[in-house]
């Protein structure tokens, strides 16, 4: 990367990278920054998805989701290898929030267990776990909202919880939590780690040591809305009780598929975290951190917005504080009707416990550019 102390005349890593993703997309009709919401999915992730929707019609469902087997069994490979597990650890949900719901239901904790997870969790984190009667405490944080591990490391000697629950990225600011070094904590204390990795799966390396990971598919890996991951290490599987079993020699976590599931969604995803390894994940991760570090260089300070983040955190989501009396939603608004700019307004309810305002979210994927970030800089 060229060293320079202008942000406009700075050279993005991997501009190749960049380029061959753009071309194997559909053509956007403005700029897409809202990958943290949901990503454009390529030509080839879109016709693997339709040609299955069509073996559907043509065979019938089961028939066709049969024929598809050794492809489904090939992607949770791929994808166990993400975060370190194998096929049989990996489970096809509909979403992040269907796999929270699979482990707590599964899981069967008694009530009243302590779980410790950030100040800033994810509000929908916070209301499952509630809802299977586990209660939410607070890790210990520093004062931007990251692990204290210092202080998580004596927490977990003096009052171990039933598990930890860490957002790795959170939806409501970009800021990337010390999941590796909660993890060894945690491994070294018998205290077993859940990682929310929505938001960092196909982002930042998530192969980091949690007993349990779950994600999803339309956000930086790219794939089809309605599909989602649920990843568990044998020694939690285990301890899942599912309604009902999968038959002998069928791996446990097998039980937590649904049998009336998006197949062809499934498959997409299958092909496009067969895109992303393609691609390079070191690449990817190296391209997205240099995407948001120019994001908050060109934006911090524009017109009046504050950029919450410090510039040198290693992700692609940058969060903007509006100037007093800017209202975050109408500006969202704008930037899309009047300049064609997808971003995401995200309000307090999204974190209650961290936020006290809204924020507007920009989150670039690795087709963005210098000059995407100098039109959404100009825009506001």
């Amino acid at each position: 990367m060229l060293a320079v102390t202008c942000p406009r005349d700075r050279l993005l890593p991997s501009e190749d990278l960049g380029a061959s993703w753009r071309a194997v997309r559909p053509r956007p009709p403005g700029i897409h920054l809202d990958s943290a919401a949901s990503s454009r999915q390529s030509h080839r992730a879109l016709e693997a998805a339709a040609h299955h929707a069509r073996h559907e019609s043509e065979l019938g469902g089961y028939v066709a989701e049969a024929t598809a087997d050794d492809l489904l069994q090939q992607g949770r490979s791929v994808l166990g290898g993400l975060v370190g597990m194998a096929a049989a650890d990996v489970a096809f949900v509909e979403s992040a929030q269907a796999a929270l719901v699979a482990l707590l239901s599964g899981w069967r904790l008694p009530a009243g267990s302590r779980v410790a997870c950030l100040p800033g969790e994810y509000a929908p984190n916070v209301a499952q776990l509630r809802a299977a009667g586990l209660r939410p405490e607070p890790l210990p944080v520093d004062d931007l909202g990251r692990a204290d591990v210092d202080a998580v490391a004596r927490l977990l000697a003096d009052a171990p919880p039933r598990f930890v629950h860490l957002t790795h990225i959170g939806s409501h600011r970009g800021l990337l939590q010390p999941a590796r070094e909660t993890a060894a904590l945690c491994r070294e204390a018998g205290v077993p780690l859940v990682l929310d990795a929505a938001q960092s799966l196909g982002h930042v390396d998530v192969d980091l040591g949690a007993d349990v990971v779950y994600g999803t598919s339309r956000k930086w890996l790219a794939g089809p809305r309605g599909v989602g991951i649920l990843f568990a290490r044998p020694a939690i599987a285990a301890q899942l009780v599912p309604v009902l079993p999968e038959p002998e020699g069928v791996p446990p976590l097998r039980a937590f598929e649904s049998g009336e599931a998006h197949v062809a969604g499934r498959i997409g995803l299958v092909v496009a975290v067969g895109e992303h390894l393609a691609a390079g994940p070191d690449q990817v991760r190296e391209r997205l951190a240099a995407l948001g570090r120019a994001t908050r260089e060109l934006l911090d300070g524009v017109a009046g917005w504050q950029v919450v983040e410090p510039v040198e955190e290693p992700t692609a989501t940058t969060t903007l504080r509006a100037p007093d009396g800017v209202d975050v939603l109408e500006t969202r608004t704008r930037l899309l009707t009047e300049h064609g700019i997808v971003l995401s307004a995200i309000g307090p309810e999204r974190a209650p416990g961290e936020m006290t305002s809204p924020v507007l979210r920009v989150s670039p994927h690795l087709d963005a550019t210098i000059e995407d970030l100098e039109a959404l800089a100009a825009a506001l």
